[in-house]
């Protein structure tokens, strides 16, 4: 039984029309004066923080504390004020997969596993009201490496839930290769979706235990009272 459900939100929950990429450079312009450089960047699945070293190191800009909580205190600014202007809107499937959740005699408990910072995802999921669902989560603010923020996620979820939690009692919900592979880190099982940062066949051959096209596509009964022996050793597209 599924009871710790960790989401990842950009391209899993929520479309923000690329505010996060767009708070981004506008920091990178304005507080630090370099603008060039950025269409390198690789945003998909990977941490806030480790997307500043990148872009910090690819400048010669000192990746000192400071300088990091400099594009903090300008990043969440600029986020909330590009979000008023893009289409955000909650993934289809989303709302009927939570609820599926929700209403199960033995509801799993949900959370975030995010490589946003805390502000930022808050920022984000309460535009599309989706903030208040979740009652624990890691950030990039607990550690750069995604897989250490998984870890982070589980203890939480494991002392809310009275700290006896079990290996395959984590379900990871993201929608990149980077996504399955910090589920399997903290020994969880992985739900992908190609709503974001994949296609279909690439999220398959890193095998999680499913891969679907959107939420739609299976239910949170399913997955939640899934025997272990019937869960696959490769990939079921849901049909």
């Amino acid at each position: 039984m599924i009871r710790l459900a960790l989401f990842d939100i950009d391209g899993t929950l929520a479309r923000t029309g690329g505010a996060g990429v767009k708070a981004f450079a506008k920091v990178f312009e304005t507080e630090f004066m370099v603008v060039d450089g950025f269409e390198k960047l690789k945003f998909s699945g990977r941490t806030d923080v480790s997307i500043i070293r990148e872009f910090f190191d690819f400048h010669k800009i000192s990746a000192t504390p400071q300088n990091f909580q400099r594009f903090y205190d300008r990043y969440v600014f600029w986020l909330d004020d590009i979000l008023r202007d893009c289409h955000c809107e909650v993934i289809p499937g989303v709302w009927e997969f939570i609820h599926g959740l929700q209403a199960l005699p033995e509801p799993p408990l949900l959370g975030l596993l995010t490589g946003n910072i805390r502000l930022g995802a808050e920022i984000k999921l309460r535009r599309v009201g989706l903030w208040e669902t979740f009652a624990t989560g890691a950030f990039a603010d607990d550690h750069e490496e995604r897989d250490q923020i998984a870890a982070v996620a589980r203890e939480r979820g494991n002392r809310l839930l009275g700290g006896n939690l079990r290996e395959r009692e984590v379900l990871v919900i993201g929608d990149t290769p980077l996504d399955i592979r910090c589920g399997r880190a903290i020994d969880a099982k992985v739900l992908a979706v190609a709503t974001g940062g994949a296609e279909l066949q690439e999220l398959k051959a890193h095998q999680p235990d499913w891969a679907v096209r959107n939420l739609s596509e299976i239910t949170a009964r399913e997955v939640v009272n899934a025997r272990e022996s019937l869960v696959p050793t490769m990939p079921v597209e849901a049909s």
